[in-house]
């Protein structure tokens, strides 16, 4: 699904396809690929930020619904 039709871009995308499968856990298994294999969890190498809020999302949010809210009354009217 990563590659096109001529199979030309697939080293491009081969860790990520191989991070992908490592680190689903099969239902046979119930575990991760990775951690059957290396006996650890794979590392994602990435830090968890603090739970706060942002204005952008919260403008981005009010906005989409003012939108909603728009299109329910011109389909009301429709």
């Amino acid at each position: 699904m990563f590659i096109d039709y001529r199979q030309e871009q697939w080293p491009e995308w081969l860790g990520t396809t191989e991070f992908a499968y490592n680190n689903k856990a099969y239902l046979n298994t119930k575990t991760l690929s990775f951690k059957a294999n290396y006996r650890q969890d794979p590392r994602m190498e990435f830090k968890v930020r603090k739970k706060r809020k942002y204005k952008g999302a919260e403008k981005f949010v009010t906005k989409i619904k003012e939108i909603q809210e728009e299109a329910k009354v011109v389909l009301g009217k429709a």
